[in-house]
């Protein structure tokens, strides 16, 4: 199935989770469907070159997005070794998408991958998987 890289006008909203603030969605979200796009300015050269920020997302294998800023609500989206959404670069933009349908006030969720996990994580998770 071809992807479609336009999120649906989903209702998305933050508020408090298991592991500080987390996204929650209104809406139930079909299997597939895009739910956000994971918005950021141009990272430094500094920034590419250190590779340290929380929010720096790599878009290729020289470009990167620092996704710390206002209008990227996609940085509220919290880690799960269980997640019920997957990240997909295309053109060098960020798209996070549902893996399974979600429910209404089911907070979503993607792998942040190792590297991060040992960057700022120490090896230790908090998502509500490991959690229990």
């Amino acid at each position: 199935m071809k992807r479609r890289f336009v999120p649906a006008p989903f209702r998305l909203t933050v508020r408090r989770s298991h592991s500080g603030r987390g996204l929650f969605t209104q809406d139930r979200i079909p299997k597939g469907s895009c739910v956000i796009e994971y918005l950021g300015r141009p990272a430094t050269a500094k920034q590419r070159k250190e590779n340290r920020g929380k929010y720096l997302f790599w878009t290729s294998d020289t470009s990167m997005i620092d996704g710390n800023i206002p209008e990227n609500t996609a940085r509220f989206i919290n880690h799960s070794c269980a997640p019920n959404c997957e990240i997909d670069i295309h053109k060098r933009r960020v798209y996070i998408f549902a893996l399974r349908n979600i429910e209404p006030s089911e907070e979503l969720s993607y792998d942040y991958g190792e590297e991060y996990f040992e960057m700022h994580l120490a090896g230790s998770c908090r998502c509500a998987k490991c959690s229990k």
